[in-house]
């Protein structure tokens, strides 16, 4: 991982539902990040849902995205 690339990881199937039911969402209504991008974590596979942690304003942001094809 670059310095510059933003924290990922990869969240647990319980994480996933937890996520969907909080945000009263389907996992299809997330935004997506291709399998192929090249800054996603290399243990990805279709359907799998990033956590991305990022900086902005001095401020910790999390997104999430799916990997799509």
């Amino acid at each position: 991982m670059h310095i510059l690339q933003p924290k990922q990881r990869k969240l647990k199937p319980e994480e996933v539902e937890k996520l969907i039911k909080n945000l009263n969402i389907s996992l299809a209504q997330l935004p997506k990040i291709k399998i192929k991008d090249p800054s996603i974590i290399g243990s990805c596979e279709v359907s799998d849902v990033i956590e991305i942690e990022r900086l902005v304003d001095s401020k910790k942001a999390i997104y999430y995205r799916v990997v799509s094809v």
